[in-house]
């Protein structure tokens, strides 16, 4: 399990995470909603390690991940897949997979991770030899996810995956993830696609101004008017 507890994020002088709290229990998909600059990134951020807490506890599978260095988030099984891909463009699809597997816990498992990435994206076999950077928004999304799966991850920590994509790509990197969720990865979903993420989360939370006004089932936030009315515009 993930839990956050009491967590504060500063940028100086500015409070960018106020005492969040948040769990993700293993096996569960998990959405973090919220407007622009509502602190989502931040989160996934200081649970990566790639920004410090101020204060507060972040653990995963009850051992702590305060203080820890990027890598070894990572070797603790905790992999961020982020906003913008963050691709090698001028590194093929191959490569950038193996770069997934940089990690000698993963690397030993490269040949299976491969095979396991292209059955759950075929098309990726096929530009495998292909400079990541020419791919589509939608193929790049396909090679982040599934670089991020060549690590072996435990948590998948997922900031705005639809960003940029047409609303019919988009449509299909959510069910694919929410595939990746029913094969037993636990992940934590930010997106303002509130309406796609809701409805393959199992729980949600709403960030607003770097605190949790929301959180419950779902299915719940999808019927609460406050959802409905902020995100949904209905």
């Amino acid at each position: 399990m993930l839990v956050v507890e009491d967590l504060e994020v500063r940028y100086q002088e500015l409070r960018a995470l106020q005492g969040v709290s948040l769990r993700v229990a293993e096996g569960d998909l998990v959405a973090l909603i919220g407007s622009n600059g509502a602190g989502k990134t931040t989160m996934l951020n200081a649970i990566s390690g790639l920004i410090p807490a101020a204060s507060g506890r972040i653990s995963w599978r009850g051992n702590s991940l305060v203080g820890l260095s990027p890598d070894r988030v990572c070797m603790a099984g905790v992999v961020q897949v982020p906003e913008g891909r963050k691709l090698f463009p001028k590194m093929t699809v191959e490569e950038n997979l193996e770069m997934g597997a940089y990690l000698p816990a993963a690397r030993k498992h490269l040949a299976e991770s491969r095979k396991a990435v292209f059955e759950i994206f075929p098309l990726l076999a096929e530009r495998e030899k292909q400079l990541a950077g020419s791919l589509s928004g939608g193929e790049q999304q396909m090679v982040a996810l599934a670089r991020a799966i060549m690590a072996k991850p435990g948590l998948l920590l997922l900031d705005e995956p639809s960003l940029g994509l047409a609303p019919v790509i988009a449509a299909e990197i959510f069910q694919v993830i929410e595939g990746l969720n029913r094969k037993g990865i636990t992940a934590l979903l930010i997106s303002q696609e509130v309406l796609h993420s809701l409805n393959i989360a199992k729980y949600g939370y709403v960030l607003e101004n770097g605190k949790i006004t929301i959180h419950g089932k779902a299915g719940q936030l999808l019927d609460d008017q406050r959802i409905k009315e902020s995100y949904l515009g209905l």
